[in-house]
Parts: structure tokens; C-alpha cells; sequence
């Protein structure tokens, strides 16, 4: 599969966070750009639903009860990059929270969310998630990247911890 074949579905959304026929061209289209720039060529799978649906992913896959944002799960084949989960109702309450539109913020989800398929983790490794985030971000025009966000919103301690480590 190509990632001309870099498909978004629309699951069990709550009635007031449905997006227009406008938002999910848009949502494909960036999709098919993902796929095909940060993906090299590699299509994926984004699944948008509630937050029910990602707390029975996140319980089922990382034993985890609570939903979470973006959940990714990299295909076996070299063809494809896999498929990704994005919760609306928590992308609609960050979008609120940092102030910008629910659209972008389902591109930055997006975007993580793929960065993960490529095999990039921002639990481990050396920051190399973070910054090719930043990258692709900036190229992108979407705001500020999920990765800064959320190391800004820790505390003050976590911060001092983490800078430790």
C-alpha cells in the first residue's frame, strides 16, 4: 500500500465534536502528506472516536484504564506504517486548553502519533522524537509540539528530575 492509501476513519464521535465534510478532507489530505513525507512512503490507518473507545484500546493494549490522546500501533509489514487512535474529546479539550483550533490539534496528534509508526519513542531514547516533532511541526505551521507541551505543563520538580536524569 501506498500512502496514497493513508486513510482517516470516523468512529463513535459525540454529536457536538463531529467535524464537516471540509475537516475531514482536510484530515485526509494531511493524512496522505504524513504518510507520504514523514512515512516515507508508507501508509497508516487514524481511527478518530471517543474517549470510551481509546480507554478499551489503551485497557486492552497497554493495560492502562483511563483514555489517553494518540495511541499507535506499528503494522508487522515493511509496507505500511500501521494505524493510529485519536480520542476527539481529548483533542478538543487540548485544543482548548493551549488555544488554538481542534483541527490542529488533531494534526499534532496525527503527527505523533506517526512519528511513533516510524519507531521513534519520546519515553526513550535521546530526544530524537522531540526534536524531529519540532521539525516537522515548524514545516507543518501547527503549534507548539505535544512533546514541549506536555514537559512545560510538569512540575517544577518533574522538570528538575528529568534534567537530572
Amino acid at each position: 500500500m501506498t500512502s496514497s492509501g493513508s486513510t482517516v476513519l470516523f468512529g463513535a464521535i459525540p454529536a457536538h465534536l463531529k467535524l464537516s465534510a471540509v475537516e475531514k478532507r482536510v484530515l485526509g489530505q494531511f493524512a496522505n502528506v504524513l504518510g507520504r513525507r514523514v512515512g516515507d512512503s508508507r501508509a497508516f490507518v487514524c481511527l478518530l472516536a471517543d474517549d470510551a473507545y481509546l480507554r478499551q484500546l489503551n485497557s486492552s493494549f497497554l493495560s492502562n484504564d483511563y483514555p489517553t490522546d494518540v495511541l499507535s500501533f506499528p503494522s508487522v509489514s515493511t509496507n505500511e506504517l500501521g494505524e493510529i487512535a485519536i480520542s476527539m474529546e481529548r483533542a478538543a479539550a487540548q485544543a482548548a486548553e493551549f488555544g488554538h483550533p481542534c483541527l490542529d490539534e488533531i494534526r499534532i496528534l496525527m503527527l505523533h502519533g506517526v512519528l511513533h509508526l516510524t519507531g521513534l519513542d519520546h519515553q526513550t531514547g535521546d530526544g530524537k522524537m522531540a526534536r524531529e516533532e519540532k521539525r516537522w511541526r515548524a514545516e507543518f505551521s501547527l503549534p507548539e509540539t505535544l512533546i514541549a507541551r506536555t514537559y512545560r505543563r510538569a512540575s517544577p520538580a518533574a522538570k528538575l528530575k528529568k534534567g537530572a536524569a
